[in-house]
């Protein structure tokens, strides 16, 4: 996913692998390897970073006005470099440590309920934990009828089952080694807490379309706070694409490995135009389209 990205005349390259190696991560030779290599949260997570904030510099080259930024779970690190809130080399090391300290935690799992809505999903998770079941908690708000949740082994089972029960069409285990964004992430909140109060966080240039809440916010202890309670507290990406939107946007761009989010956007906002960058020849061809248009 990182093919052409490595290139150390690439400006964010070099500050991003040196960070990295800094935390003791050889990101070079993880990104050589396979998706087993790179499928461990830890490493995953500072491989998607890097993956991203290169991609985003070459965007921020193109004639293209930013008026908002926003970033899936990890992804929000990569959307604070795009908005200046955060270096590329102090976001690496942030997220070297994120994805260490999640890691550590391997309790439970995550489910992605397809063709749910989310007050059936809050309602089967209620009724668990209500029941003593354990603790489940709806995880992503990723799009309509698409709701992951997250919890304890035994109580994220019985909470997919009552979905089911209820009309769901499909459950799907996520191939992830905790259940992330929920209270059980409490110890790794913590443990990441005092790195991230450390980080030299600067208010953003534009709004931050942030994961907790979907405010656009731009003041740095704003962005402190909400980073701080974004492991243990739901991914609400309905309504970071919905505050996108009403800044005005004319296209929602996609940068990273892959469309999953485009794809997301296009059930969210369906009459707002999407593009995806996994390349540096999709960032050039962006551009280039842009340019074509007159911004």
């Amino acid at each position: 996913m990182a093919a052409g990205l490595l290139d150390a005349s690439l400006p964010a390259v070099a500050p991003l692998l040196d960070a990295a190696s800094a935390r003791g991560l050889d990101l070079p030779a993880v990104l050589a390897g396979d998706d087993d290599a790179l499928r461990p949260t830890d490493v995953a997570q500072p491989a998607l970073l890097f993956v991203e904030c290169v991609l985003a510099a070459q965007v921020a080259a193109a004639p293209v006005e930013v008026v908002g930024v926003a970033g899936h779970s990890v992804g929000e690190y990569a959307a604070l470099v795009a908005a200046g809130a955060l270096d590329g080399a102090e976001a690496m090391g942030l997220v070297v440590e994120r994805g260490r300290a999640m890691a550590a935690m391997r309790q439970g799992g995550m489910a992605a309920l397809l063709g749910a809505e989310l007050a059936v999903a809050e309602e089967v998770c209620a009724a668990v934990v209500q029941s003593g079941g354990g603790t489940v908690v709806v995880a992503n708000v990723n799009a309509p009828g698409q709701v992951v949740l997250s919890g304890s082994t035994e109580a994220l089972a019985a909470a997919v089952e009552a979905a089911k029960a209820r009309g769901v069409r499909r459950a799907m285990p996520l191939n992830v080694s905790g259940a992330f964004h929920s209270p059980l992430m409490q110890p790794a909140a913590e443990r990441f807490g005092s790195l991230l109060d450390a980080a030299a966080l600067r208010d953003a240039r534009v709004p931050v379309a942030c994961n907790v809440d979907g405010a656009a916010v731009r003041d740095a202890a704003g962005l402190r706070s909400r980073l701080r309670r974004q492991l243990t507290a739901p991914v609400r990406w309905v309504e970071c694409v919905q505050t996108l939107v009403g800044l005005g946007v004319d296209a929602l761009v996609e940068v990273g490995p892959g469309s999953v989010l485009s794809a997301l956007a296009r059930r969210i906002a369906p009459g707002v135009a999407t593009a995806s960058v996994s390349t540096l020849d999709d960032a050039q061809a962006l551009g280039e389209r842009i340019g074509a248009a007159g911004g």
